[in-house]
Formats: C-alpha cells, structure tokens, sequence
C-alpha cells in the first residue's frame, strides 16, 4: 500500500513538471517574424526654383538733393509766401525782405554811373585832342602825361561806377529770396518781423528730381554689393514691394567708429506709399540662381565638429549638412548635402539630392541611415462627424423613449 501511495506521488509530480514546461517558452526563443517598428515621419518634395543671394537693411527715403537757401542780404522779413510742405518750382519767391534801403542804394549807384560816364566820354575826348597835338609836338609831354591821367581816372571811375550799379541791382533782386530749384519746402525757419541774417538758412528745399535712401552694411555683405544691381523697397509695415531701385554708389571706405560701409541706393520705381523721410526696408538681388534644387532649411540635420587649429592653437568649428531621403516610401536614407544660396527659410542644394526626391521634414532628428519609415499622410487622419445641438436633442429623446419602452 505505501508502494503505491509513493508510485501515485511521483507521477503526480512529472505531469505537473511537463505541464509547467509546456506552458512556458524555451529561454534561447526567438521570434523571427516579428517586424522592426517604423518611425513615422513627414516629407516634402525638393523643387527647383528661382533662388537669390539677398542683403537686407533699413534706411529713411530722402531726396537726392536737399538745398540749403539763405538770404544773401540783412533786413526784415516783410512777407512769406511759402509754408511747410508747398511744392515750389524754379525761380518762385518764398519771401520777401524790406527793400527800401536797397532800391535808393540802387538809384544812387544809377545817378554815379551816369556821372562817371559824362566824365569819362569828356576825358577821353580831351586826351585823343592832346594825342594829336603832342604829336604834333605842339605841347609838351607834361601837359599830354597829364591828359593821359585825367582819361585813366576816369575811365576807372566809370569801372567803378558800373560794378557798383551791378552790386546794388543784385542787393535789390535778393530782396526777394526765390528758391533755385524744383522741389518740396523741408524746413522754414523764418516769420514776418524776423531779421534776415546772411548766412543763416532760411528754408530748405528738397529737389524732387529723385529720391534716395543710405543704408549701412558690415564689411562681409558691404564687399557683396555693386553698382547697378537691383533693389526692392517694401515699407516696414507693409508686405507688398513699394518701390524699386539700383545701386548707384558705394563709399570706397569702411568707417572707422563702427566699421560698417555706405551705400547709396536710387529710387527708378515707386507707390504712392513712398514719401520723404519715410522707413523702408531695401533688399538688394547680390545674386541669382535660376532653376536651383531648393528645400526648406527646416529639412537639413547640421553636424558640428571641433578641432585645434594648429597654427593658431585654437578651437575652430566645422559644419557640415545633410537630409534624409524616402525611397520605396519606406526606407530613410541619410545624404550629405553641398549648400548653395540661402533666401529666408529656403536653401538652394548644389549636390545630395536632386528635383522630385521626397525629403524628410518633420521626424529626421529621430533617424539614422536606412531606417525604416512610414510617411504620414494627413487623408488618413479624418476628423470625426459633428453632429449640431439642435439636431442631438430628438435622437436623445427618442433614445429615452426607447428605453422606457424596453422598461
């Protein structure tokens, strides 16, 4: 009996060990159907495009001359014609001084000239009459020196009358202080009753002949521009171009305090939005590419890499660029990338990738060369159907009707 009792627990106990190790798996199990996860990423396609080199930099709307009047006489100001913003053309008073003292000096230098005349027609008759007689050796050289001089002063006296005449005729005309050219009054900085000083500027007028705008550049973009390339102006609020240009002169010169370099831009094109003084943004066009392989700077995984410089003993840095590329829709393959023209967020690829290729943009940080992807597709997200207030509350009670009736 104790026989059996101990036959029936030992084979108890081997099918209690076969079924333990039927139900686990063997330690060395390996799985060769299981499938390697995908990542999923987003892409966009490399185009090719026009692309352009561009130097950007702010700078105020000014006229391409701006003059300076200032009275060329001394006297009160009587009348003022021109006020802040009048447009004047060539040769138009804009004020006017007392011209009183200077049109009997005027006169007067009138009255002299014709006195100084009558003497010198006299003397110079009298002296060819002692010409004639001293050739005659009928008078004595004394007495023809004498002549002589008599003409002389006279004849300066009548010079003198005349550039006098010329003095006071042209104190009186700037009586009148008239503006020399063109253009729209900047600045007056007179009133009736004020003293016109000479020297001292009076109004400013801006040619309008053209317009301009100066801008700054550091030496790196400043060394980039040249003359006659093209510039685009859009105003700093405003997202349309304004305006157009070219550039007309470069100063040959950095300055020295803050080692930024001039250049002068003329305007060719411009809106009604344009105006004196006013804020633009000048974008010149250094340089353009045409039918250039272009993607989003966005797509681009940068690599940076240190080193000593030996000759230097300091630490340079090297960068370097690369995309990664879907091919078959499933797989990413890491390119590296020679950059060319950099416009905004866009970047012109010389070499790496070309037209049509499908380029990683969103997801790339997380990929290494040929990893598997699944590229995300915004059709297969659809957003779920919905259903107005109004329209909820039948189907709500009849759902409740329904479940009284079932009740």
């Amino acid at each position: 009996m104790k026989k059996l009792s101990y036959c029936f627990a030992v084979i108890s106990l081997v099918v209690l060990q076969a079924c333990s190790d039927s139900n686990s798996p063997p330690a060395n199990f390996n799985n060769p159907g299981k499938q390697q996860q995908r990542t999923s990423v987003e892409t966009v396609t490399a185009e090719t495009k026009s692309i352009s080199d561009q130097i950007k930099s702010f700078g105020n709307i000014k006229a391409e001359e701006i003059v300076n009047i200032t009275p060329q006489v001394s006297n009160r100001i009587t009348h003022i014609y021109a006020d802040l913003g009048d447009t004047v053309r060539q040769g138009d008073v804009l004020a006017k001084i007392y011209d009183t003292p200077f049109r009997d000096q005027f006169e007067q230098a009138k009255s002299q000239l014709e006195q100084s005349r009558s003497a010198y027609v006299r003397d110079s008759l009298q002296f060819n009459r002692q010409k004639k007689l001293y050739e005659q050796e009928l008078i004595s050289s004394s007495e023809f020196d004498e002549a002589h001089a008599t003409f002389q002063n006279s004849k300066a006296q009548y010079e003198s009358s005349r550039a006098n005449l010329t003095q006071s005729r042209e104190n009186l005309n700037n009586t009148e202080i008239t503006s020399p050219v063109y253009g729209v009054v900047l600045s007056k900085e007179v009133s009736v009753g004020d003293v016109a000083a000479t020297g001292q500027t009076a109004f400013e007028i801006a040619n309008l002949t053209g317009y301009q705008t100066r801008i700054y550049l550091p030496a790196e973009e400043w060394r980039k521009v040249k003359v006659g390339q093209q510039v685009n102006f859009r105003l700093s609020n405003e997202s349309d171009i304004s305006g157009r240009g070219r550039v007309s002169r470069i100063s040959p010169r950095l300055d020295p305090t803050t080692g930024l370099g001039e250049v002068v831009i003329s305007l060719t094109e411009k809106s009604s939005l344009i105006a004196q003084g006013v804020l633009v943004e000048s974008t010149i066009n250094v340089e353009t590419h045409e039918n250039a392989v272009v993607v989003p700077r966005s797509t681009l995984v940068e690599n940076v890499q240190t080193f000593i410089e030996p000759e230097s003993n300091s630490i340079q840095l090297q960068r370097s660029y690369s995309v990664f590329l879907v091919e078959g829709d499933s797989l990413a393959l890491q390119r590296e990338l020679e950059l060319g023209i950099e416009q905004g967020d866009q970047v012109e690829i010389l070499e790496g990738i070309e037209a049509g290729d499908e380029v990683v943009i969103t997801g790339q940080r997380s990929l290494g060369d040929s990893t598997k992807v699944r590229i995300a597709n915004q059709q297969n997200f659809n957003e779920p159907s919905r259903i107005p207030i109004e329209n909820s509350a039948p189907d709500s009670t009849a759902q409740s009707a329904d479940l009284e009736s079932d009740e």
